[in-house]
């Protein structure tokens, strides 16, 4: 089976408020890109990367008005997808859901949401001590935490994750540095929360079948304010300094070698008027007893992995439909 994160941004926009597609010439919120271009680009990626089931980031928005899990059906249905089903958990107020769209041939999904002393649900608070300070840590998008039962296969946990950015802005260098390490805090503050939870889940049962999956925004060595912490999110949800079960993801290994490193990437961006940027932003961390099974792992990037690039079609969808590219996991159940 494979399983693939994907942060396709600005999906939201290409959908009215009654979940239908508005596949136009109008210009779509990505730059320089129409909603017709980046819908047909994004089911163009869907299409040939074949996923059973996909977490999507970034997801069409559930509120009031609009239903994203309708709206993803709707994408579906017009260009024939499989993954055909969709499943959102805890909406929130940012227009970007956390999603997992899947074929309900090859599989099914159930939202459920834990809760414990040390880890509540994602969709309420906590209180953690980081670098001596009390922080209130909460969840602008909670994670979604399901449980995914292949077909004739054994259930597997996923917990899909969109941390919080770490941006900075302002108009000083001052202004900046605050904001900059403010968000840092919120961010490390909900990969603390991340990793009780994956604490709980091990310690419950050391044979979990655990993914956690998604945009953490935050890699080793990503910023001149990881010094002033520690560590990055990422190892701290891995598990790398800590005393309990740690997760694995290949890329995030290479990244943790050093600033010399060889470092893959999963994201794409411009700086304005400068040059494009590359960063490693999207993982799929597994339990032990799912890095026993031999998985592969890999990033769709339309210049790093040389078959995509061979793909014109493909490499030009990649780079329409998102900032982001996909990572997938191949499992054998």
């Amino acid at each position: 089976m494979r399983l693939a994160t994907w942060n396709i941004a600005w999906f939201d926009a290409l959908f009215d408020d009654a979940g239908a597609l508005v596949r136009d010439d109008g210009w779509s919120k990505r730059w320089d890109v129409t909603r017709r271009d980046q819908a047909d680009a994004i089911a163009h990626v869907l299409k040939t990367m074949n996923a059973d089931a996909i977490m999507v980031i970034e997801a069409p928005d559930t509120s009031s008005r609009r239903n994203g899990a309708a709206a993803l059906r709707h994408f579906a249905d017009h260009y024939g997808l499989r993954q055909r089903a969709a499943l959102i958990g805890f909406a929130n107020d940012t227009r970007q859901e956390i999603a997992l769209l899947f074929d309900p041939d090859c599989g099914r999904a159930v939202h459920r949401p834990l809760s414990s002393d040390a880890a509540p649900r994602f969709d309420q608070s906590l209180s953690v001590t980081l670098n001596g300070d009390d922080i209130d840590a909460v969840w602008s998008k909670p994670p979604l935490e399901l449980v995914y039962t292949p077909k004739d296969g054994t259930p597997l946990s996923l917990i899909g994750v969109h941390a919080k950015s770490k941006a900075a802005h302002g108009e000083t260098a001052v202004e900046r540095a605050r904001v900059g390490v403010a968000n840092r805090r919120k961010q490390l503050s909900q990969c603390l929360w991340l990793r009780r939870r994956v604490d709980q889940m091990l310690r419950d049962d050391p044979a979990a079948r655990l993914v956690v999956l998604g945009d953490f925004n935050d890699g080793p060595g990503l910023d001149a304010f990881e010094a002033a912490f520690g560590q990055s999110g990422v190892e701290i949800v891995l598990g790398t300094q800590g005393s309990g079960m740690p997760l694995y993801d290949p890329h995030a290994q290479l990244a943790l070698g050093g600033p010399t490193a060889a470092r893959p990437a999963t994201a794409r961006f411009k700086a304005n008027d400068g040059p494009y940027l590359s960063a490693l932003l999207d993982y799929i961390m597994v339990s032990p007893a799912l890095r026993s099974a031999g998985p592969a792992w890999r990033i769709w990037h339309p210049f790093d992995d040389p078959e995509v690039f061979a793909d014109a079609p493909l490499r030009e969808a990649l780079l329409l439909a998102s900032d982001h590219f996909p990572v997938t996991l191949d499992l054998t159940m």
